[in-house]
């Protein structure tokens, strides 16, 4: 199976981690493991696709945002960011956004 396939599908499958099963708030770096086969570990891209580490968290959050509503065209990032809830947008912008 391809990588950015066997991706796609881990991250379908996991969904978006935090707030399903508890009350406490979406962690970044358990929400950031679905993006690591295209984006790099901790945002760093290995190729081709954009690399998110320390960009800012406003322009994670915006880029996000607009992704989920599908104002920003994509092929994968716009179905996956539909699974996000704002907490968990924010979460991820936070954690990349500060990535070391």
């Amino acid at each position: 199976m391809r990588p950015a396939v066997l991706a796609l599908t881990v991250a379908i499958g996991l969904g978006p981690a935090g707030t399903a099963w508890s009350d406490e708030a979406p962690s970044g770096a358990a929400l950031a493991l679905a993006c690591a086969a295209c984006h790099g570990t901790d945002g760093v891209s290995p190729g081709a696709i954009p690399s998110i580490r320390r960009k800012s968290a406003a322009y994670i959050e915006e880029a996000l945002a607009e992704f989920k509503a599908g104002t920003r065209a994509s092929t994968v990032m716009n179905r996956l960011a539909k699974s996000y809830s704002t907490a968990e947008i924010k979460a991820l912008a936070a954690f990349f956004s500060s990535a070391r």
